[in-house]
């Protein structure tokens, strides 16, 4: 059995909305086919961006959308990818799949992608192969308002008022595919095209992120928050969970038990590598003024066979949904210093909410969690005193009206008789549930609604608490209204 006690007067931090973020890079088909299919397409579309992927994205409220990348920032040279389609450089994808990328989609499209769906803008500059010039002439053609070379420019390719970056990132993954640097030489060339980041908007200052470390790297973090924190406003962490010691990654189906205990023990680590990433950005930040920004996070798996192996087109299954879960509560543990995360990727790569096979599309068991958890956007995180399972994960945020509880139990056999104990007395309680009876229930295109979230009845109300039985491999919201 387990517990959670929920005392009214024990908040912690806001969870940032931006936790909820998504990741749409140039690799496979996440941008062509999952996204746009141009104005000429016979799948639905408006302005060339496929109508029901975007009326699921807006179900979810994505509240952020990073773009172009990822390595494929490192390669991007924004010009290309505007003007007349006729006119845009075809140029050749090094980094995920070698082939052939005609730039259709770039700003304006990005734009109108991020206005259609509701989200803030997320761009990621090119360091690795780019210059100074060109990100500082990127963010004037995107954001000033008035009279330049770069802002007339936009006007004649027809849009003339500027649009709001929200969020900037200065490279990507500088320590790998972003130019194999040590963090003393990232850190110098952070200051210096950061300067060139102009804050042309006063009313909306860009919102700069470095590249923070790869999982452990604990001298990158250090090293750059000792040499560049006034400078920026967030720096980066990527982790994505593996299937420890399985080549080539463990498949996303048809998996052993071990390998199910193996990925989600993976992404329990997160936690650890929040918590001591935090603490070096404590020394350096101790107001928690800089954000840890998780913009490349969710599960990396096979390739389903058949499918080119650089576009990292896997399933989505229950066990993906855990990950989901776990992963996000403890963004909501870490709320005071996580800002933003970006899972990888939003639709058609790695761990994606949203699956297309040409007119056909599906949403995942990730895209359910993602959308039972609405609630705790912006919710205020009540810090508990848990004694949970091993199996189970928790998180309660503060309502108007009440609380927000969603649980998580990944074992794959036993049940979690669990106990919720508050302060205030309990006027009414809803209640959904997301499960399935095997390890890698999914959904496909010949049986989309295998696994959906559904109501649940196994909450009962004893004076000021709750009873939840969470059944095995399960995800469970219960909203609790108080009096």
């Amino acid at each position: 059995m387990s517990t959670i006690t929920v005392n009214h007067s024990r908040e912690h931090a806001k969870i940032s909305k931006y936790i909820y973020g998504q990741f749409a890079e140039h690799l496979g088909r996440c941008i062509y086919e999952g996204i746009w299919v141009g104005p000429d397409s016979d799948i639905p579309n408006i302005n060339g961006i496929r109508s029901d992927v975007v009326a699921a994205l807006k179900a979810i409220k994505v509240p952020v959308l990073r773009w172009p990348g990822g390595c494929f920032a490192d390669e991007y040279h924004w010009q290309d990818g505007i003007g007349p389609n006729e006119n845009r450089k075809k140029m050749i994808n090094t980094n995920w799949g070698g082939v052939v990328e005609n730039n259709h989609f770039g700003t304006h499209e990005f734009f109108e992608l991020c206005n259609q769906i509701g989200a803030d803008a997320y761009i990621n500059g090119n360091v690795g192969s780019g210059s100074v010039r060109e990100m500082s002439e990127w963010v004037e053609y995107m954001t000033l308002n008035g009279v330049s070379p770069m802002a007339d420019l936009r006007t004649q390719n027809g849009h003339e008022d500027p649009w709001q970056v929200k969020f900037f990132g200065v490279g990507n993954e500088s320590w790998g595919c972003g130019g194999n640097m040590r963090p003393e030489y990232y850190a110098d060339l952070f200051r210096h095209y950061q300067t060139f980041v102009r804050n042309y908007d006063g009313n909306h200052p860009v919102y700069k992120i470095a590249v923070g470390p790869s999982v452990a790297d604990y001298n990158w973090m250090d090293v750059l928050m000792r040499n560049a924190a006034p400078y920026m406003d967030g720096i980066s962490l990527h982790h994505y969970s593996l299937v420890s010691g399985w080549e080539p990654k463990g498949s996303a189906t048809n998996f052993p038990e071990e390998q199910w205990y193996s990925l989600l023990e993976n992404s329990q680590y997160m936690d650890e590598l929040i918590t001591k990433h935090s603490t070096i950005m404590d020394k350096y930040d101790p107001d928690k003024r800089i954000g840890l920004i998780v913009d490349e996070w969710g599960s990396w798996l096979a390739v389903e066979p058949g499918t080119n192996p650089g576009f990292l087109y896997q399933q989505n299954t229950i066990r993906d949904a855990m990950v989901a879960a776990v992963t996000l509560h403890i963004f909501q543990k870490h709320a005071d210093r996580v800002h933003m995360a970006n899972i990888a990727q939003m639709v058609n790569v790695l761990q994606a909410m949203i699956l297309t096979d040409g007119q056909k599309m599906i949403t995942t068991p990730t895209y359910d969690v993602f959308k039972m958890f609405l609630d705790h956007q912006d919710a205020t995180a009540m810090d508990t005193l848990d004694d949970l399972a091993a199996t189970t994960s928790a998180s309660v945020s503060k309502q108007a009206d009440g609380y927000f509880v969603s649980l998580c139990n990944f074992d794959v056999h036993a049940s979690d008789d669990l106990v919720i104990n508050f302060d205030t007395p309990i006027a009414s309680t809803s209640s959904e549930i997301l499960t399935a009876t095997q390890m890698d229930a999914h959904n496909d295109f010949d049986d989309p609604n295998r696994v959906q979230i559904e109501a649940f009845d196994q909450v009962t109300l004893d004076g000021q608490s709750l009873k939840v039985t969470l059944p095995p491999m399960s995800v469970v919201t219960v909203h609790v209204k108080v009096n």
